[in-house]
């Protein structure tokens, strides 16, 4: 039996619908048409068209998720005033690199499916992309995915529940994770330098475990020598700033600290008061040979350039790239120093809850995956108790 039809294009037949969706501007009524190559095609399409106006979804056929996902980043996400710059940079990274001119980009959010998603994780894998990240490009997705759901442009989220897997090594396979540390004989060469300002800087993360945004936000007031303490009150960071008309610069910022638990209150090692005045006295010796050319705006803050602004981390950087060589240090980044404080707390018996908390990681769960390796070695060193109980004849 022929497939009737009512409709041709392009020399083909095809059955179209309409349906009435309201009035224009001008009282005359809007239509919808649905193009089957069948009626009953037609019908479902029409149909499932009704079903999702009706629960609130909105025909979202000609929005593209790049395309969508960008204007949410920037009108939305970047408009909410409660992201922070250093967060909206790395979204607008993720955007860029893994979404914009990725296979799923073009899809429309009505046709996007879990399976097309799914194959775009694993091609990342496949390409060297670690489970992390893949991990980390889902989430960002999914918060975007979320919104979509939000705004009925999408009846679920195809990255909710446990429609996505993100590929991982086989289980079989152990990776040895690599958390830089610098040796006794580095630690004791940084130690030995001669005084500086890089130095200073350095002491005060291998004292504190700080990171290095931390140090260099510290203010003389966050310092407490009588309580023996010092307050971790915000950050300082160099990152990819965007105007009002999304042109993008690079600037150095004063923002919170990385998570809610960052804000803190530690110890104030002993060892440390010297070193803090020392670095006090550099800053007003810079402000002296600087004279009028100072900046007046951070002068409260431990550690400044040499005129007085906000320390730019690539310059931070630089620089501790050559006091590590004229050290004759292997190059680690500044922020194994970090590990190398953890690390050694944990050889020194001290509760994974309590360097979790003087880190100011946002869970006890981040510090032990993080050092897990570290962790494993000191439990190796438990006693055998068994062995040291004489045997009773």
């Amino acid at each position: 039996m022929a497939t009737k039809t009512n409709f041709i294009s392009n020399g083909k037949k095809y059955y179209r619908l309409t349906y009435d969706i309201g009035i224009d501007a001008n009282g005359k009524r809007i239509r919808k048409q649905f193009i089957g190559k069948s009626r009953k095609e037609a019908e479902r399409k029409k149909l499932d068209y009704i079903n999702k106006m009706n629960s609130g979804i909105k025909d979202a056929k000609n929005m593209w998720l790049a395309q969508t996902l960008k204007s949410w980043l920037f009108e939305v996400v970047k408009m909410s005033g409660n992201i922070k710059p250093t967060t909206f940079a790395r979204y607008e990274g993720l955007y860029r690199n893994y979404i914009e001119n990725s296979p799923i980009g073009p899809i429309s959010l009505d046709k996007l499916e879990p399976i097309q998603i799914q194959r775009y994780y694993n091609k990342l894998f496949r390409q060297g992309k670690s489970s992390s990240q893949i991990n980390y490009i889902n989430k960002f997705l999914k918060q975007f995915l979320n919104y979509a759901v939000d705004c009925g442009y999408i009846l679920k989220n195809p990255c909710s529940g446990k429609k996505i897997s993100i590929p991982r090594e086989n289980s079989n396979t152990v990776v040895e994770k690599n958390i830089p540390v610098f040796t006794d004989e580095e630690l004791s060469k940084i130690v030995s330098a001669d005084n500086c300002k890089i130095k200073y800087i350095a002491l005060f993360s291998l004292a504190t475990g700080m990171r290095r945004g931390e140090i260099i936000g510290l203010k003389e007031s966050d310092i407490d020598y009588t309580s023996k303490e010092i307050h971790i009150k915000r950050s300082v960071a160099t990152t990819t700033i965007f105007d009002d008309e999304n042109k993008k610069s690079k600037q150095t910022i004063i923002q919170e600290p990385k998570s809610k638990n960052s804000k803190r209150t530690i110890p104030l090692p002993l060892s440390l008061t010297k070193i803090i005045k020392s670095a006090i006295k550099i800053k007003k010796s810079e402000k002296l040979k600087a004279g009028n050319s100072y900046t007046k705006d951070y002068l409260n803050y431990i550690f400044l350039s040499q005129q007085g602004n906000l320390i730019n981390a690539g310059n931070l950087d630089k620089t501790w790239t050559k006091f590590l060589r004229e050290l004759n240090i292997p190059h680690k980044k500044f922020h194994a120093l970090r590990h190398t404080y953890a690390t050694k707390q944990f050889e020194n018996n001290i509760p994974l809850k309590t360097v979790s908390m003087l880190l100011g990681h946002s869970s006890i769960e981040i510090t032990a995956n993080i050092y897990t390796h570290v962790l494993k070695k000191e439990k190796e060193k438990s006693v055998d108790l068994l062995s040291t109980i004489k045997t009773m004849v």
